[in-house]
């Protein structure tokens, strides 16, 4: 299959784009480079040491004979220059991963919000419009957030995209519908997927695109099997309070032997995959297209649902590191309830990597063998949802002032 991967220089495309490429694929990388300049702008590198794109590709074609091709361009403003590339090259699916994917950066101040929503809703709205207009019968498969849903507990489990509902008829009937499952997005980045959505029914609806769209939770491990096969092709860590996750950061911060810092009362419950997972999803739902005409197929790309401070707790176990508490820099509930649906993937054959297996090793392997390039100040999350949180943050968790510890046992 020729599959295109937009964003495929990132840390969840480059693993797709060598996963896809080892499975035989006919792959090429899309990507305007934005991630990288961002880590200029951020003053921030990967703990990872990462290559150029140009080296990444030399380096995969010497270890596994297969050839990527790359296409530097900017799918949210490069429109007919992306309509152009794909009357030449003709994919029959596109990974479409090619949008600013941190919620703290799109938080992080005006020109971040309106940055993030050009990106990426004209990432997405581009990619269909020159699908349609070029005649390119290519499978759009998105990598979406589990973020769409929001975090608020309502006492059910949240469905796989669609809800059943009944409304109430003028005449005092009611009828049953399938609707796409409310969005409650909490932030400018969780928005614009709550919008590309809606770009997708229109477009599966009016021009028979075939759409599958990944609700995925938080992304946790560097390693897949094809970015083992060389130290040259390694992925991407993200432990800066913008773009790190949390589990992530808490990797790093035990690896400094420096207190796991939760934000609030930790009592978040939030979704997780390993990046192994992740590229098998996608892997999965590739094969598994929906049919020219059939509305957008939506997966929930989980495997595990843990509450923040309970995942401070297993790392702290884990290293005898301590946890402590700060503010919260999220305008957000402090405790939630999270129960998903994920029936869909396990039924197609997905066998998930647990933390429990696999946290050690990313321990070991990664945060301690790198923890030398860590600037400790870039750590924190000084991102403020609101004018109104921002004082409330700390700024330097270098001292232990501010901060309220727990040992181990942090539940």
């Amino acid at each position: 299959m020729r599959i295109a991967v937009l964003g495929g220089d990132g840390f969840v495309g480059w693993p797709t784009t060598l996963h896809l490429s080892n499975l035989g694929h006919d792959v090429a990388v899309v990507d305007n480079l934005s991630r990288r300049w961002i880590d200029a702008e951020l003053g921030v590198q990967s703990l990872t040491p990462m290559d150029s794109i140009q080296e990444r590709l030399r380096t995969w074609k010497e270890v596994s004979g297969r050839t990527l091709a790359f296409e530097h361009m900017d799918v949210a403003c490069e429109y007919e220059r992306l309509k152009a590339w794909l009357c030449d090259w003709r994919p029959e699916a596109v990974v479409h991963l090619a949008e600013q994917r941190a919620a703290p950066y799109s938080m992080k101040s005006d020109r971040h919000k309106t940055y993030t929503v050009s990106n990426n809703v004209n990432a997405t709205h581009n990619l269909l419009n020159a699908l349609v207009a070029s005649g390119t019968d290519a499978h759009v498969v998105h990598i979406g957030t589990m973020g769409v849903y929001g975090y608020s507990t309502v006492g059910a489990s949240i469905p796989e995209g669609y809800l059943n509902v009944e409304i109430a008829l003028d005449d005092g009937g009611k009828v049953a519908r399938e609707i796409l499952h409310p969005t409650d997005a909490g932030s400018i980045y969780h928005m614009t997927k709550c919008l590309d959505q809606l770009l997708f029914a229109f477009y599966a609806k009016n021009d028979g695109l075939r759409i599958t769209d990944l609700h995925q939770g938080i992304v946790w491990g560097t390693h897949t099997t094809q970015t083992r096969r060389h130290e040259q092709l390694v992925n991407r860590f993200d432990y800066d309070g913008d773009y790190g996750t949390v589990l992530n950061r808490f990797l790093i911060q035990a690896a400094l032997d420096h207190p796991l810092t939760v934000h609030g009362t930790g009592g978040q419950m939030r979704a997780f995959i390993h990046i192994q997972d992740s590229v098998r999803c996608t892997e999965i739902a590739l094969a598994n297209a929906p049919a020219t005409g059939e509305r957008t197929k939506i997966f929930n790309q989980v495997t595990e649902v843990h509450r923040v401070r309970d995942l401070a707790a297993l790392v702290s176990r884990l290293t005898g590191v301590e946890v402590a508490f700060l503010p919260n820099p999220r305008k957000e509930a402090p405790e939630n309830e999270l129960s998903v649906r994920r029936d869909q993937f396990v039924g197609l054959g997905l066998e998930p990597t647990t933390l429990k297996d696999g946290l050690l090793t990313e321990l070991v392997d990664v945060a301690r063998k790198f923890v030398h390039r860590v600037d400790r100040t870039r750590i924190p999350s000084r991102s403020a949802w609101t004018r109104e949180i921002a004082p409330s943050l700390v700024t330097n968790v270098e001292h232990d002032g501010p901060l309220r510890r727990r040992n181990g046992s942090a539940s």
